[in-house]
């Protein structure tokens, strides 16, 4: 599925894979430009302001560090690779963190956050997060980033082929049974490259797992309970942990939220008509806007617009400094982020509106380059994650049946989806038959934040997970496509509004029902901007 999680400048996702369901999220690069520097304790603080100096806490060894640009504290944490052997082969998490700044009796702990994948690099979302908030919410908390097992600074970090993502891939849409046989084989090959290469890893690179470290972080860190926020994929994770811990649970966030009984391939599914909808709506304000970018004006004409772009880079790819750099399916990838949030529309239309009007590729190329190309580290994960969590059909012509049904509805992400998640028909983990049950009795208040038009989480499936945590109140953004609605950039106060109030006190909204209250989508963007 596209990565779960809010495209970022810097990564993103899940591209990362930005395949659904991630985020450090696309303002976060604004922010650091604009000099976002997270406020740190003394630079060589063994534990700056952990609220309790348990034994537990001794393991962490804080020091400066930077990432992206943000002044951070940095620590590692082995935790056991297989919790059933808690003395057997340990593995190392990277974390990063944003000391809390308040009088230590007004601290509220420790406040884990993810932004999605599963893949996705958190240690810079800890300054994303503590620059987002009302600087009185964030000083209350240490704001703790994590990069998850096999994923960035953690060790291992799953890298299974290094050059999958190298020079142009064969089209997403098989033109054949030859050309379609091409890419089965290449999704069987990543398969096999991740068995040889990290076969004593693959079983224990779950949500399971990524649940345990959590609560590992929280030992590690002396508290009895942790708060936590997580966009994206990252809602799943804590769909999960608050199932496993929910003791251990004081307060959560769950912005742009997975439907857990879909994990995963009907997930999938629903992403691509959802993305096909978003599609249309950027395909309408490039017509809306006419004028300035001559792609059409009706949405039809910006369609037939952009598959003649298609083709056109399926026959001839933009050339790189090393060969062959952009073909249809980067092309795809580039704008499937558009999907994530309108904000990068501008860019996206602009860079095709040079490259069918007068063949200028510089723009192509720059969009690509940051927001389209492929993170190798995070596919990896995302695969291994999502395969290992639930069994996937393993009889390829029930894909090929499904996604071509698909396709005649949605065609945009239909057979970009499938291949994304081609491994996981011939993975070596074998996944339990079922999602895991989620259970959300016993909670404290969760606060869920949802857009209505959301792609990559759809809003069917948050009104599912809103049912099975019945403590959750939810925010809907009505008319609210971005993924990540929360601390996103431009802001929407409304919502940020709710988030610090929650953060701060507790507080929920209480309207009765499902929908505890609704936030008006911002406008979207100017040509240009």
């Amino acid at each position: 599925m596209p990565s779960m999680r809010r495209p970022s400048a810097p990564t993103g996702s899940r591209r990362a894979p930005r395949r659904a369901l991630t985020a450090v999220c696309a303002g976060l690069a604004a922010l650091l430009a604009a000099g976002c520097t997270a406020q740190t304790g003394g630079a060589g603080s063994a534990n700056p302001t952990s609220p309790t100096t348990a034994a537990g806490a001794a393991r962490l060894h804080w020091h400066s560090c930077l990432i992206q640009g943000a002044s951070l504290q940095c620590a590692s944490l082995q935790v056991p690779l297989d919790y059933a052997r808690p003395s057997g082969r340990k593995i190392t998490l990277a974390l990063s963190m944003v000391p809390a700044t308040a009088p230590p009796s007004q601290r509220q702990g420790d406040l884990l956050v993810n932004p999605g994948g599963p893949g996705g690099s958190g240690l810079s979302l800890a300054a994303y997060v503590a620059q987002g908030l009302n600087p009185a919410v964030a000083a209350d908390y240490n704001i703790i980033g994590f990069d998850p097992r096999g994923v960035g600074r953690s060790r291992p970090a799953l890298h299974c082929d290094p050059s999958f993502f190298a020079g142009v891939r064969p089209d997403y849409i098989p033109a054949s049974n030859a050309a379609e046989q091409v890419l089965i084989d290449r999704a069987k090959m990543y398969a096999n490259d991740c068995e040889k290469r990290y076969g004593w890893f693959l079983p224990y690179l779950t949500t399971r797992n990524a649940a345990r470290d959590m609560d590992s972080i929280r030992v590690a860190l002396g508290q009895r309970q942790i708060s936590y926020f997580g966009y994206s994929y990252g809602t799943y994770l804590g769909q999960v942990y608050a199932t496993m811990f929910g003791s251990r649970v004081r307060r959560m966030v769950l912005d742009s939220v997975v439907d857990p009984r879909g994990v995963w391939y009907a997930d999938n599914i629903s992403q691509d008509y959802a993305f096909e909808g978003r599609m249309l709506a950027f395909f309408s304000w490039v017509a809306a806007h006419s004028n300035v970018y001559r792609l059409g004006a009706t949405r039809a004409q910006v369609d037939q617009a952009w598959y003649r772009a298609r083709a056109r880079l399926e026959a001839h790819p933009i050339a790189g400094p090393r060969g062959p750099m952009i073909g249809a399916d980067e092309f795809d990838d580039t704008f499937l982020e558009g999907g994530y949030t309108n904000s990068l529309w501008p860019g996206l239309a602009a860079a095709l509106s040079a490259y069918l009007r007068t063949g200028a590729t510089g723009q192509m190329t720059a969009e690509y380059t940051d927001f389209g190309a492929q993170n190798e580290n995070e596919f990896a994960v995302y695969n291994a994650v999502e395969c290992a969590d639930v069994n996937w059909p393993r009889n390829w012509s029930t894909w090929n049946t499904e996604t071509r049904r698909v396709y005649r509805t949605a065609p945009f992400q239909a057979w970009d989806n499938a291949w994304f998640n081609a491994t996981c028909a011939f993975w070596p983990v074998h996944g339990p038959a079922q999602p895991m049950r989620i259970d959300g009795k016993g909670l404290p208040g969760i606060l869920m934040i949802q857009g209505t038009l959301d792609a990559a989480t759809p809003y069917q499936g948050a009104l599912v997970a809103r049912r099975l945590l019945p403590s959750a109140r939810m925010v809907v953004v009505a008319g609210g496509g971005n993924h990540g609605q929360s601390l996103a950039q431009p802001p929407n106060v409304c919502v940020n509004n709710y988030l610090n109030r929650y953060l701060a006190t507790g507080a929920l909204p209480q309207r009765p029902g499902l929908v505890n209250a609704v936030c008006p989508a911002l406008p979207p963007p100017s040509p240009g901007a």
